[in-house]
């Protein structure tokens, strides 16, 4: 999971923000490959695939800083490959949104670990109840 949020910081947010910012809605996002993460060297360690998500994502948050203007971006348009006319805001937005996703699912897969130990509070765990 790490590796691909390291994949989406190199190849998705900011190259998308970029494109928005300098093209609107005549030219297309760059293409992203959510499993391209998946071709990346497995033998990295946890430490370094953290500490490598951690200076990019500071290196993408000051080029944030530098090109976005909050007062006057956020309702620019830009072109989506699936959805099509998008806003800056909406792509932001859903930066965070991957994000949190991403937490959930390492929450989820942290409190299944604990399944069995919390005996009969698990009926009030929230986290620990099946999902359809």
């Amino acid at each position: 999971m790490i590796a691909h949020l390291i994949e989406a910081e190199i190849s998705n947010w900011i190259p998308r923000i970029e494109t928005l910012l300098q093209q609107g809605e005549s030219r297309t996002f760059p293409p992203f490959d959510r499993f391209a993460h998946l071709e990346t060297a497995a033998d990295t360690t946890i430490e370094r695939k953290l500490a490598a998500f951690r200076e990019i994502r500071m290196a993408n948050l000051e080029k944030l800083k530098e090109l976005v203007d909050p007062e006057e971006d956020l309702d620019l348009r830009g072109m989506h490959p699936e959805f099509g006319s998008v806003t800056l805001r909406e792509l932001l937005s859903t930066w965070v949104v991957h994000d949190l996703t991403h937490i959930s699912q390492i929450t989820r897969v942290m409190a299944e670990r604990y399944r069995q130990d919390v005996g009969s509070w698990q009926q009030y765990l929230s986290i620990l109840k099946a999902r359809k």
